[in-house]
């Protein structure tokens, strides 16, 4: 058998009794639940921003920004609602490369995911205990979901797993809101097919257990751009007509809640990630110009940390993404400062 079994990974309920969530923190998550599911309701006109490192690597460097961004969500508290992006797992196109924190707490040294299931879950709490904001993470390994249930507000579930039937049928089991992002391949009805699944109640396997959900009405479409396959070229669908194209497909299908986020990065901006802000605004200007977007769209997806760009993790820079580069910090402010005065 070509398996070597390392280590056995620890119960849930033990990780999260080694490390709690205090009654207070309970607290922040809950309202700041209630504030973001109110928006994929319909019932706020809030505008939400989900914003951070494309890959969350160094626990104080993360804690850092995200207490920026509570300073900042004081000031644009009225218009926006800011979601920390902190992701633990990084997918890899070859295989190749930084897996996340969830692989290797220390991006220097060899995997352990028992550590790195402890780790995430402590710089988590760390980061919602400094800023009270509480944060999204993305959905790599479903197993994972239940050592960080109690905290995340928002979840995602990334290009290349939208069409995994176990992300499908475990994100119909959350209660908080969840974006599925269009497939490599662009294919709209991909995504939206994922959305339909995720919203239905299931029964299926799920770490060890036979399980029922219940469905989850707060699962939306997450656009991404996508990838020309007979040549490789970024084919971006943040644009007007793009956004008009998915939401009049949302209404051939009995879906709750219809909503879009847009992330600027990825195949939106080829990966030049100083072209976020471009996109950004331009996504506000059609919700301007259009009242069905301004009801459908609602927030955006933001790579940025505290420096600018991208190191080799032998760089060593604090605050700079050792995975796809990121808007640095002077950027970032100036963009969530403009577009609160856009919604």
């Amino acid at each position: 058998m070509s398996f070597q079994y390392i280590r056995e990974m620890p119960h849930v309920d033990a990780v999260l009794e080694s490390i709690p969530l205090s009654e207070d923190l309970r607290r922040v998550k809950r309202q700041t639940d209630a504030e973001i599911i109110a928006v994929f309701r319909g019932e706020s006109e809030k505008f939400i921003v989900i914003i951070g490192p494309c890959s969350a690597d160094n626990e104080d460097s993360v804690c850092e920004y995200v207490s920026r961004l509570a300073s900042l969500q004081e000031e644009v508290r009225e218009k926006i609602i800011l979601i920390p992006r902190i992701y633990t797992n990084k997918p890899r196109t070859t295989g190749e490369g930084y897996k996340g924190m969830a692989h290797q707490p220390k991006p220097t040294e060899a995997p352990n995911m028992v550590k790195g299931l402890k780790a995430i879950r402590r710089m988590h709490i760390r980061a919602m205990k400094e800023s009270h904001l509480t944060a999204a993470d993305e959905m790599l390994y479903p197993g994972n979901y239940p050592y960080l249930e109690d905290i995340l507000s928002y979840v995602a579930v990334g290009a290349r797993s939208v069409e995994n039937q176990l992300h499908r049928l475990t994100i119909s089991g959350l209660d908080v809101p969840a974006g599925m992002k269009n497939p490599t391949s662009g294919d709209i009805e991909v995504m939206l097919n994922s959305v339909q699944a995720a919203q239905m109640p299931h029964i299926f396997v799920y770490n060890g257990w036979e399980v029922k959900t219940s469905g989850n009405p707060l699962t939306h479409c997450i656009l991404r751009g996508g990838v020309d396959g007979s040549c490789g070229a970024s084919i971006p669908n943040y644009h007007y007509e793009d956004m008009m194209k998915l939401s009049d497909a949302y209404k051939k299908r009995e879906l709750k809640f219809p909503a879009i986020i847009v992330d600027t990065n990825h195949a939106n901006s080829n990966k030049k990630f100083l072209e976020q802000p471009r996109i950004a605004k331009e996504v506000m200007r059609s919700r301007k110009y259009s009242k069905t977007l301004k009801s459908r769209v609602k927030g955006l997806m933001i790579e940025s940390y505290l420096v600018e760009g991208s190191q080799k993790i032998s760089e060593n820079v604090y605050g700079k993404s050792i995975t796809d580069p990121c808007l640095g910090w002077e950027d970032s402010e100036r963009l969530v400062r403009e577009l609160a005065e856009l919604v």
